[in-house]
């Protein structure tokens, strides 16, 4: 392997970290937005004090944002069929969480209930730029 062909590619643990990224990401999507999506209101409330706050159909949305996002994060890059929606993916995750920042803080729960979106805001895009530039994946 020539030097420059070295300094170009991408090294495995960026790679290995971005595909466990990628796996915990997406199930922990996949469940939270399944919840969203198919738990009764008042059952979701126990544990997000927001929803009573908002229409029913926001959780409903986010929930279902978040599932086609955890397949979305996940399957291309498993299937090498158009990988590039990853990164996609995890950009518009990224959106879904900042948003969930912001309506915590306009509802007045403070840092504490933002923090969790937050930082999942910052691991999204992470994975947005590593499979979009760092360690992107190839099609088939």
């Amino acid at each position: 392997m020539s030097a420059t062909a070295a300094a170009t590619s991408p090294s495995r643990g960026l790679h290995y970290t971005l595909w466990g990224f990628q796996l915990l990401l997406g199930l922990m999507m996949l469940g939270a937005g399944g919840a969203k999506a198919t738990l009764p209101l008042d059952e979701l409330a126990v544990n997000m004090p927001w929803i009573p706050s908002v229409p029913g159909w926001v959780p409903r949305l986010a929930g279902g944002a978040e599932v086609l996002g955890a397949i979305g994060l996940v399957a291309p890059s498993a299937t090498r069929i158009l990988p590039i929606l990853a990164p996609v993916a995890a950009a518009c995750l990224a959106l879904v969480m900042a948003l969930g920042v912001g309506m915590h803080l306009s509802l007045g729960e403070g840092i504490a209930a933002a923090a969790p979106a937050a930082v999942l805001t910052t691991l999204f895009l992470f994975v947005a730029w590593g499979r979009g530039l760092g360690a992107p994946i190839s099609a088939r």
